[in-house]
């Protein structure tokens, strides 16, 4: 039996390497620039990187955080994404793994459950990405790109139909009401049942309604500012940011991500504003603290909804 922290360093290391590409992808696509040609360079002397100064992590420490050919500074940013995209896949492995040892002993046969674990695993690590490079893209350069919002978007949806393969019969189902139906056939009677939902149609249907739900609800906050203030407040950057929470997380953690990104932003604005760096018409990158509340709302946004629901029983 392979031991459960073989798997965490995997998860880590593979985090590492996706945290290097997607730096690559930060510092490329608010340009419109591809992440697959030319090779990485320098962004001050356009030297390209040899293969050996582009290992995540190791490689910036041994050259002390500066280019090796013009030994221009490279930013900690680097380093930091690389370091947080890793500790999010070694989190993600570690959730499956509690998830997994909760249901049965460890080394049993996967079943559909386990699975299912799996693509939600699987959506917790791919969401982490995406919002670790859209935070960095939108605090640098106010920009969420459509290639990570968007995709974002197709991706959740995706998963979620993947997830429906290993649904049981009858999980997830929903029953809408009671019906009767009388049979007028010689010999027949009334006969009595339920109108349902399957567990497949709830849950597409309801990762759906999610999307357009939590997108509906900044468009309504960014049409409202612009009829009071006459000007932008919000871009739809924004909008596509929370529908890509909800298509993987579902509405209401969407809701727990917009409070928390929104609580985030504010605090930091008022911060601002008391050193008097900022201004009414100063503009914040709230997709980064939107892209933040995601990845609280990632971790704890279950959680905190059923301690609020056990408060209104």
């Amino acid at each position: 039996m392979t031991p459960v922290w073989i798997y965490q360093i995997a998860g880590f290391v593979l985090g590492l390497l996706l945290g290097s590409f997607l730096n690559l992808c930060i510092a490329r696509l608010p340009r419109h620039e591809s992440v697959v040609t030319p090779r990485s360079r320098c962004p001050q002397c356009r030297t390209t990187i040899r293969w050996y100064d582009n290992i995540p992590v190791l490689s910036w420490l041994l050259l002390r955080g500066r280019c090796r050919d013009c030994k221009a500074g490279i930013a900690w940013q680097y380093p930091l994404v690389e370091l947080g995209t890793a500790a999010w896949f070694c989190l993600c492995v570690s959730r499956f793994f509690s998830a997994y040892s909760s249901s049965h002993d460890f080394g049993g046969a996967f079943t559909d459950q386990d699975f299912q674990q799996v693509i939600v695993s699987a959506s917790l690590a791919i969401l982490g990405f995406l919002l670790i490079g859209l935070m960095v893209m939108d605090w640098q350069t106010l920009r969420l790109p459509d290639a990570f919002t968007l995709a974002g978007i197709a991706i959740g949806v995706f998963l979620v139909c993947t997830q429906t393969l290993f649904l049981g019969p009858t999980e997830g189902q929903i029953r809408l009401a009671n019906h009767h139906i009388t049979l007028r056939a010689p010999g027949s009677g009334r006969a009595e049942g339920n109108l349902f939902l399957t567990g497949t149609e709830a849950l597409i249907m309801g990762r759906v309604a999610a999307i357009c739900g939590a997108a509906l609800i900044l468009l309504l906050i960014r049409w409202g500012y612009k009829a009071l203030r006459k000007r932008e407040g919000m871009g739809l950057g924004d909008v596509k940011l929370i529908a890509m929470i909800a298509a993987f997380l579902g509405f209401w953690p969407a809701v727990v991500a917009l409070f928390a990104g929104t609580f985030a932003a504010t605090i930091y604005g008022v911060f601002l504003l008391i050193l008097g760096r900022a201004n009414g018409l100063t503009k914040l990158a709230f997709g980064s603290f939107l892209a933040a509340g995601g990845l609280f709302a990632a971790l704890f946004g279950n959680r905190l909804i059923e301690m609020y629901a056990a408060l209104l029983r």
